[in-house]
């Protein structure tokens, strides 16, 4: 769904709880895309160098291995850096941008290929002719790539921290095991942690039957997506617990 300010967009997680997105701009994103370019041909470079210079090949075979190479790192590096850095690669990361599925979560395999073999098409005649017009036409300022794969470029946020006094972490938090731990850190997202983050905040100052009702959602939720099997673990509780262990909140002073 979209709303908010011209230009962003407003998504709803799977916890119906609103984040809003901001779309990078043409500019931000070519200057991310230049970062991503001069790497690819330092790479590509140093290849040349060694293939032409070290290697005893004919032309033929030397110029297949660079046609072979520069491919793959076009194509391979983007997506390698979009599934293992949270959709970024070092030119995105350098102006703060990343690349996100239209519902704010991870991008998934599938969608990166997709978005990085038509950036072919996007790139002609030349100088992202067609992305950059595509772009200019869509309200999320999405080249036809981003469009097909259904993907958005967007401005990374500071993620929130806790502030003031809150009441996250009990003296013995059960979630703090090695396993429980490796699972949280791979199962939820940025925009999860900060819903989470945001419910303990708010809840002392909810009624309450209604944050009874809440921290029971959302406890069955995590207790079930994360295979926490800890009966003896109110909902609530594992709610602090589980944002106590995201944001590496201690235990208090006794």
């Amino acid at each position: 769904m979209n709303g908010g300010r011209r230009g962003d967009r407003l998504v709803l997680t799977p916890e119906h709880v609103p984040i809003r997105l901001s779309p990078a701009g043409l500019g931000s994103r070519f200057l991310a895309l230049m970062v991503d370019v001069v790497i690819i041909l330092g790479v590509l470079g140093l290849l040349g160098t060694i293939v032409r210079n070290v290697l005893i090949l004919t032309p033929g075979v030397a110029e297949a291995i660079m046609t072979t190479a520069g491919f793959v790192l076009f194509v391979g590096y983007p997506i390698w850096f979009e599934l293992r850095h949270q959709g970024r690669t070092f030119g995105k990361r350098f102006f703060r941008l990343r690349v996100v599925d239209g519902r704010g979560l991870p991008i998934k395999l599938e969608q990166s290929f997709v978005r990085n073999i038509v950036r072919v098409l996007d790139f002609a005649p030349a100088l992202y002719g067609v992305g950059g017009l595509v772009s200019l036409f869509d309200r999320d300022r999405r080249r036809l790539g981003d469009i097909l794969a259904d993907t958005l470029v967007v401005h990374e946020r500071v993620p929130l921290r806790p502030q003031g006094q809150i009441r996250l972490e009990r003296r013995f938090n059960t979630l703090r095991t090695p396993s429980a731990m490796r699972r949280i850190r791979q199962r939820v997202s940025l925009e999860e942690r900060e819903f989470l983050l945001t419910l303990c905040m708010r809840a002392d100052r909810l009624e309450e039957s209604a944050r009874y009702d809440l921290m029971e959602e959302v406890g069955t939720h995590y207790r079930k997506r994360l295979d926490i099997d800890a009966p003896h673990l109110s909902n609530e509780n594992l709610v602090r617990d589980l944002t106590a262990a995201l944001y590496n909140v201690g235990d208090p002073k006794t």
